[in-house]
Protein backbone atom coordinates (compact mmCIF):
# COMPACT_ATOMS: atom_id res chain seq x y z
CA UNK A 1 0.00 0.00 0.00
CA UNK A 2 2.63 2.59 0.59
CA UNK A 3 4.31 2.16 -2.78
CA UNK A 4 0.96 2.20 -4.41
CA UNK A 5 -0.21 5.75 -2.62
CA UNK A 6 3.22 7.84 -4.61
CA UNK A 7 2.31 6.01 -7.59
CA UNK A 8 -1.79 7.17 -7.69
CA UNK A 9 -0.38 10.94 -6.42
CA UNK A 10 1.73 11.14 -9.19
CA UNK A 11 -0.89 9.90 -11.69
CA UNK A 12 -3.21 12.67 -10.26
CA UNK A 13 -1.16 15.27 -10.48
CA UNK A 14 -0.08 14.53 -14.18
CA UNK A 15 -3.42 14.07 -15.54
CA UNK A 16 -4.74 17.81 -13.47
CA UNK A 17 -1.39 19.60 -15.20
CA UNK A 18 -2.54 17.75 -18.36
CA UNK A 19 -5.99 19.31 -17.83
CA UNK A 20 -4.54 22.65 -17.42
CA UNK A 21 -2.57 22.97 -20.54
CA UNK A 22 -5.33 21.94 -22.42
CA UNK A 23 -7.46 24.91 -23.79
CA UNK A 24 -10.95 25.14 -23.80
CA UNK A 25 -13.23 23.42 -26.97
CA UNK A 26 -14.58 26.06 -28.53
CA UNK A 27 -18.36 26.26 -29.17
CA UNK A 28 -19.40 23.87 -32.70
CA UNK A 29 -21.89 26.14 -33.69
CA UNK A 30 -19.48 28.51 -35.13
CA UNK A 31 -16.05 28.55 -36.39
CA UNK A 32 -13.84 30.62 -33.41
CA UNK A 33 -12.91 33.03 -36.69
CA UNK A 34 -16.39 34.04 -37.19
CA UNK A 35 -16.62 36.24 -34.20
CA UNK A 36 -12.85 37.68 -34.27
CA UNK A 37 -12.28 40.69 -36.03
CA UNK A 38 -11.16 40.05 -39.74
CA UNK A 39 -8.59 42.75 -40.14
CA UNK A 40 -9.29 42.47 -44.12
CA UNK A 41 -12.90 42.18 -44.26
CA UNK A 42 -14.28 44.04 -40.79
CA UNK A 43 -17.30 45.35 -41.93
CA UNK A 44 -20.52 43.41 -43.76
CA UNK A 45 -20.65 46.37 -46.06
CA UNK A 46 -17.74 48.70 -48.48
CA UNK A 47 -19.97 51.90 -48.27
CA UNK A 48 -23.12 50.99 -49.75
CA UNK A 49 -22.31 47.81 -51.70
CA UNK A 50 -22.16 44.19 -49.64
CA UNK A 51 -19.08 42.16 -48.74
CA UNK A 52 -18.63 38.52 -47.63
CA UNK A 53 -18.13 39.38 -43.98
CA UNK A 54 -20.29 36.82 -42.61
CA UNK A 55 -22.54 37.27 -39.63
CA UNK A 56 -22.14 34.08 -36.74
CA UNK A 57 -25.23 32.40 -35.75
CA UNK A 58 -27.29 33.66 -33.62
CA UNK A 59 -25.79 37.19 -33.51
CA UNK A 60 -26.04 40.63 -35.06
CA UNK A 61 -24.85 44.01 -36.46
CA UNK A 62 -26.95 47.23 -36.33
CA UNK A 63 -25.77 50.53 -39.28
CA UNK A 64 -26.61 54.03 -39.67
CA UNK A 65 -26.02 55.49 -43.18
CA UNK A 66 -26.15 59.41 -43.56
CA UNK A 67 -25.56 61.49 -46.59
CA UNK A 68 -26.03 65.26 -46.51
CA UNK A 69 -27.62 66.40 -49.68
CA UNK A 70 -25.98 69.74 -49.83
CA UNK A 71 -23.49 69.23 -53.21
CA UNK A 72 -19.90 70.32 -52.18
CA UNK A 73 -18.95 72.07 -55.33
CA UNK A 74 -22.25 74.27 -54.83
CA UNK A 75 -21.04 78.16 -54.45
CA UNK A 76 -17.68 79.00 -53.37
CA UNK A 77 -15.48 78.05 -50.11
CA UNK A 78 -17.82 80.61 -48.45
CA UNK A 79 -20.77 79.27 -49.26
CA UNK A 80 -19.58 75.76 -48.28
CA UNK A 81 -18.27 76.93 -44.74
CA UNK A 82 -21.15 79.00 -44.15
CA UNK A 83 -23.44 75.64 -44.55
CA UNK A 84 -20.72 73.96 -42.52
CA UNK A 85 -19.61 71.63 -45.58
CA UNK A 86 -23.18 70.45 -46.14
CA UNK A 87 -23.82 69.73 -42.00
CA UNK A 88 -26.75 72.39 -41.82
CA UNK A 89 -28.21 70.55 -44.84
CA UNK A 90 -31.21 67.95 -45.47
CA UNK A 91 -30.16 64.36 -44.97
CA UNK A 92 -31.12 60.98 -46.20
CA UNK A 93 -30.48 58.66 -43.38
CA UNK A 94 -30.95 54.46 -43.73
CA UNK A 95 -31.02 52.76 -40.58
CA UNK A 96 -30.24 48.52 -41.07
CA UNK A 97 -30.26 45.78 -38.62
CA UNK A 98 -28.67 42.12 -40.05
CA UNK A 99 -28.95 39.29 -38.00
CA UNK A 100 -26.81 35.67 -38.55
CA UNK A 101 -30.31 33.54 -38.91
CA UNK A 102 -28.18 30.17 -40.26
CA UNK A 103 -24.33 29.39 -40.11
CA UNK A 104 -23.50 31.59 -43.15
CA UNK A 105 -25.97 33.11 -43.81
CA UNK A 106 -28.33 36.48 -42.79
CA UNK A 107 -30.75 38.55 -43.27
CA UNK A 108 -31.53 42.11 -42.54
CA UNK A 109 -33.75 45.36 -42.85
CA UNK A 110 -32.53 48.32 -44.28
CA UNK A 111 -35.08 51.23 -44.03
CA UNK A 112 -34.09 55.00 -45.34
CA UNK A 113 -36.04 58.49 -44.48
CA UNK A 114 -37.89 58.83 -47.79
CA UNK A 115 -40.04 55.86 -46.53
CA UNK A 116 -37.93 52.85 -48.99
CA UNK A 117 -37.53 49.60 -46.90
CA UNK A 118 -35.16 46.63 -48.29
CA UNK A 119 -35.33 43.08 -46.96
CA UNK A 120 -32.01 41.28 -47.81
CA UNK A 121 -30.12 38.24 -46.94
CA UNK A 122 -26.91 36.91 -47.84
CA UNK A 123 -24.90 33.13 -48.15
CA UNK A 124 -22.01 32.47 -47.51
CA UNK A 125 -21.21 29.71 -50.52
CA UNK A 126 -17.41 29.52 -50.65
CA UNK A 127 -14.79 31.15 -47.76
CA UNK A 128 -11.43 32.05 -49.52
CA UNK A 129 -8.67 29.58 -47.58
CA UNK A 130 -6.85 26.47 -48.65
CA UNK A 131 -9.36 25.17 -51.09
CA UNK A 132 -10.37 28.32 -52.64
CA UNK A 133 -8.57 31.44 -53.51
CA UNK A 134 -11.74 33.58 -53.23
CA UNK A 135 -14.90 33.82 -51.08
CA UNK A 136 -18.40 33.90 -52.84
CA UNK A 137 -21.82 34.64 -51.49
CA UNK A 138 -25.40 34.92 -53.00
CA UNK A 139 -27.13 37.57 -52.41
CA UNK A 140 -30.74 38.63 -52.38
CA UNK A 141 -33.00 41.70 -51.74
CA UNK A 142 -36.14 43.38 -52.23
CA UNK A 143 -37.17 46.63 -51.71
CA UNK A 144 -40.62 48.91 -51.47
CA UNK A 145 -41.02 52.39 -51.45
CA UNK A 146 -44.02 53.96 -49.35
CA UNK A 147 -42.59 51.87 -46.30
CA UNK A 148 -42.75 48.77 -48.48
CA UNK A 149 -46.49 49.45 -49.88
CA UNK A 150 -44.97 50.67 -53.79
CA UNK A 151 -42.93 50.03 -56.41
CA UNK A 152 -41.15 46.85 -55.10
CA UNK A 153 -37.79 46.14 -56.58
CA UNK A 154 -36.07 42.70 -56.24
CA UNK A 155 -32.63 42.27 -56.33
CA UNK A 156 -30.37 39.07 -57.14
CA UNK A 157 -26.61 38.35 -57.16
CA UNK A 158 -23.24 37.15 -56.24
CA UNK A 159 -20.83 38.66 -53.81
CA UNK A 160 -17.10 37.45 -55.25
CA UNK A 161 -14.10 39.06 -53.09
CA UNK A 162 -10.18 38.56 -52.45
CA UNK A 163 -8.66 38.99 -49.40
CA UNK A 164 -5.07 40.69 -50.22
CA UNK A 165 -3.49 39.39 -46.67
CA UNK A 166 -3.92 41.36 -43.80
CA UNK A 167 -3.89 44.71 -46.13
CA UNK A 168 -7.55 44.53 -47.44
CA UNK A 169 -10.00 43.18 -49.65
CA UNK A 170 -11.13 43.90 -53.56
CA UNK A 171 -14.97 42.94 -54.92
CA UNK A 172 -16.88 41.70 -58.00
CA UNK A 173 -20.61 42.25 -57.52
CA UNK A 174 -22.90 41.42 -60.95
CA UNK A 175 -26.36 42.18 -59.36
CA UNK A 176 -29.75 41.86 -61.54
CA UNK A 177 -31.97 44.66 -60.08
CA UNK A 178 -35.78 44.34 -61.26
CA UNK A 179 -38.60 47.24 -61.68
CA UNK A 180 -35.70 49.57 -61.10
CA UNK A 181 -37.92 53.17 -62.42
CA UNK A 182 -39.98 54.82 -60.46
CA UNK A 183 -43.41 55.39 -60.80
CA UNK A 184 -42.88 58.75 -63.06
CA UNK A 185 -40.30 57.24 -64.52
CA UNK A 186 -41.43 56.57 -68.31
CA UNK A 187 -38.64 54.07 -69.44
CA UNK A 188 -38.44 51.55 -72.44
CA UNK A 189 -36.29 49.28 -69.86
CA UNK A 190 -37.62 47.95 -66.70
CA UNK A 191 -34.06 46.36 -65.43
CA UNK A 192 -30.70 46.97 -64.43
CA UNK A 193 -27.46 45.19 -64.40
CA UNK A 194 -24.75 46.11 -62.11
CA UNK A 195 -21.49 45.52 -62.05
CA UNK A 196 -20.46 46.76 -58.96
CA UNK A 197 -16.42 46.77 -58.10
CA UNK A 198 -14.43 47.99 -54.70
CA UNK A 199 -12.30 47.51 -52.29
CA UNK A 200 -11.13 48.33 -48.46
CA UNK A 201 -7.57 48.85 -48.36
CA UNK A 202 -5.80 49.24 -44.90
CA UNK A 203 -3.02 51.88 -44.65
CA UNK A 204 -2.81 52.04 -40.53
CA UNK A 205 -3.69 48.71 -37.75
CA UNK A 206 -7.20 50.31 -37.46
CA UNK A 207 -7.50 53.12 -40.52
CA UNK A 208 -9.16 52.04 -43.96
CA UNK A 209 -9.38 53.81 -47.17
CA UNK A 210 -12.71 52.51 -49.04
CA UNK A 211 -13.31 52.51 -52.83
CA UNK A 212 -16.64 51.61 -54.55
CA UNK A 213 -18.34 52.39 -57.82
CA UNK A 214 -21.96 50.71 -58.99
CA UNK A 215 -21.75 50.84 -63.49
CA UNK A 216 -24.57 49.88 -64.96
CA UNK A 217 -23.36 47.98 -67.92
CA UNK A 218 -27.41 46.88 -69.68
CA UNK A 219 -31.01 48.16 -68.73
CA UNK A 220 -31.86 51.37 -66.73
CA UNK A 221 -29.72 53.98 -66.72
CA UNK A 222 -30.71 57.25 -65.36
CA UNK A 223 -28.39 59.80 -63.85
CA UNK A 224 -24.79 59.08 -63.09
CA UNK A 225 -22.88 55.81 -61.94
CA UNK A 226 -22.70 55.79 -58.29
CA UNK A 227 -18.86 56.05 -57.19
CA UNK A 228 -18.02 56.63 -53.84
CA UNK A 229 -14.91 56.82 -51.39
CA UNK A 230 -14.44 56.96 -47.84
CA UNK A 231 -11.61 56.79 -44.89
CA UNK A 232 -12.91 54.66 -41.86
CA UNK A 233 -11.64 53.60 -38.48
CA UNK A 234 -12.24 50.37 -36.65
CA UNK A 235 -12.57 50.82 -32.44
CA UNK A 236 -13.30 47.37 -31.51
CA UNK A 237 -16.79 46.23 -32.85
CA UNK A 238 -17.29 49.84 -34.13
CA UNK A 239 -16.47 51.45 -37.59
CA UNK A 240 -16.78 54.96 -38.40
CA UNK A 241 -16.75 55.88 -41.83
CA UNK A 242 -16.42 59.44 -43.73
CA UNK A 243 -17.80 59.25 -47.11
CA UNK A 244 -17.95 60.89 -49.82
CA UNK A 245 -20.29 60.17 -53.06
CA UNK A 246 -22.04 61.66 -56.01
CA UNK A 247 -25.08 59.91 -54.82
CA UNK A 248 -27.05 58.80 -51.70
CA UNK A 249 -28.05 55.20 -52.58
CA UNK A 250 -28.02 52.86 -49.69
CA UNK A 251 -30.09 49.86 -51.15
CA UNK A 252 -29.82 48.34 -54.62
CA UNK A 253 -32.82 49.67 -56.06
CA UNK A 254 -31.44 53.39 -55.66
CA UNK A 255 -27.74 52.08 -56.10
CA UNK A 256 -29.21 50.77 -59.77
CA UNK A 257 -30.99 54.03 -60.14
CA UNK A 258 -27.96 56.03 -59.82
CA UNK A 259 -26.62 59.48 -58.42
CA UNK A 260 -28.43 62.97 -59.69
CA UNK A 261 -27.21 65.02 -62.24
CA UNK A 262 -26.40 68.99 -62.13
CA UNK A 263 -28.46 71.00 -64.42
CA UNK A 264 -25.40 71.55 -65.94
CA UNK A 265 -24.74 67.88 -66.73
CA UNK A 266 -22.31 67.57 -64.31
CA UNK A 267 -21.88 65.42 -61.17
CA UNK A 268 -22.32 66.48 -57.90
CA UNK A 269 -20.81 65.19 -54.74
CA UNK A 270 -21.95 64.50 -51.51
CA UNK A 271 -20.55 64.30 -48.20
CA UNK A 272 -21.99 61.36 -45.38
CA UNK A 273 -20.91 58.54 -43.25
CA UNK A 274 -21.99 54.78 -41.93
CA UNK A 275 -21.33 53.83 -38.38
CA UNK A 276 -21.43 50.31 -37.74
CA UNK A 277 -21.73 48.36 -34.81
CA UNK A 278 -21.41 44.34 -34.20
CA UNK A 279 -22.90 42.41 -31.27
CA UNK A 280 -20.67 39.68 -30.68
Amino acid sequence: MLMIAPALLAWILSTASTAVRQPPTPPQDEPPSEARVDPSQPDFTLVALPTTLRVPRHKSAFRVTHRFTRPLGQGDVGDLASDFFGLDSNAQIGLEYRYGIVRGGQIGIHRTNDRTIELFGEYSVLQQGNRWPIGLAAYGSIEGTNNFRDSYSPALGAVVSRELGRHGAVYVEPIWVSNTPLPDDVVDQNDTFVIGLGGRFRVRPTVYVVLEVSPRVAGFDPGSHQASFAIEKRVGGHSFQLNFSNGFGTTMGQLARGGPKAPNGETNWYMGFNISRKFF
